[in-house]
């Protein structure tokens, strides 16, 4: 892995701009409170930090949805049958390969379709999946799973359809709900849903999951300038923004910032220059935390229904089981 803080030595040429992601930077710069996707994280680079993020000792949401889901998914893929796998914004399928063990075990399993935006790094996790599972066919699909799944034509069902890590929380309700419901969409009627969502628990444990003492995750937040500087020729300065990550009470939800350290301008081309105050923010996540009340009102508007929930009350993490409603 590339050490979490080094920064290239030298700006690679921009490619030509992205009409839709340059679109989008537009609104989102020019919002009230600025505001940038989280997808705009994961090049090659915000992959390979995220990865180290969940590693961190503060970090407890990897490492709990795993052991999770070590205790669970051998019984539930006897139970389900499951003969495909459906990952929504799979990176590196470090937790998907116990569900894959599981479906290995039942000798039903056939084909695994994990779902990313990092073509590059999906392309890298499906050749190392080939050659462990010899067998199984995987078929990669990059996709921004906010717009589409981009699934392939013939999946074999049953299917579990995943999205695992409580990445649902980056998501404002109404997005989140067409999300659920493109997955809905896509379910046939002896398909489930495994969703993991982090819980709602002590404040200052989750403020210090998004602010780890290694500063890795600061280097995470500022890297999406870097990854706008090489897709659409930007000229941010990540070194006059600091990371800042706070918990919303009322909105039950972390938000992470970047907060501008001087007065500055910044030029992205084909747009107005973007003026920042000293001490001025831009919100680049949001991760919102559940309760079973707050998962059953995504499931139902978008067609969905609480199957199981396998849950331990000292447990700070959940794994829900969905059905078509």
């Amino acid at each position: 892995m590339r050490s979490p803080t080094a920064h290239p030595q030298a700006a690679r040429p921009a490619r030509v701009a992205n009409p839709a992601m340059l679109a989008e930077v537009a609104a989102g710069l020019s919002a009230p409170q600025k505001e940038l996707s989280p997808k705009f994280f994961y090049d090659q680079r915000g992959s390979e930090l995220f990865e180290a993020i969940t590693r961190l000792p503060e970090y407890y949401p990897t490492r709990t949805e795993r052991a999770l889901l070590a205790g669970w998914m051998p019984e539930l893929m006897r139970q389900l049958g499951t003969r495909s796998l459906v990952e929504l914004g799979a990176g590196n399928a470090e937790k998907s390969r116990i569900i894959l063990d599981a479906m290995r075990a039942t000798g039903l399993g056939e084909l695994y379709v994990p779902i990313d935006v990092s073509a590059t790094f999906l392309s890298q996790t499906a050749a190392q999946l080939r050659r462990e599972y010899p067998g199984l066919a995987v078929e990669p699909a990059v996709a921004d799973i906010a717009v589409e799944l981009n699934l392939p034509r013939r999946i074999p069902r049953p299917a579990l359809f995943a999205f695992l890590g409580s990445t649902i929380g980056n998501f404002y309700p109404p997005a989140a709900i067409r999300l659920l419901g493109r997955v809905r969409a896509a379910m046939g009627p002896g398909d489930r849903f495994l969703l993991g969502v982090d819980l709602r628990k002590d404040i200052a444990r989750i403020e210090a999951a998004y602010n780890d003492s290694q500063g890795i995750t600061a280097e995470f937040n500022r890297n999406m300038l870097l990854v706008l500087n090489h897709e659409l020729g930007a000229d941010f300065d990540p070194a006059a923004f600091e990371h800042r990550a706070f918990y919303d009470r009322v909105a039950h939800r972390i938000e992470m910032h970047l907060v501008s350290t001087r007065a500055q301008t910044v030029t992205i081309p084909g747009l107005e220059s973007v003026a920042l105050a000293e001490g001025e923010s831009i919100r680049t996540e949001i991760s919102a935390k559940y309760d079973r009340e707050s998962v059953a009102e995504l499931f139902a508007a978008a067609g969905l229904t609480i199957e199981a929930w396998p849950r331990d009350p000292e447990t700070p993490f959940g794994l829900v089981l969905g059905a078509p409603a």
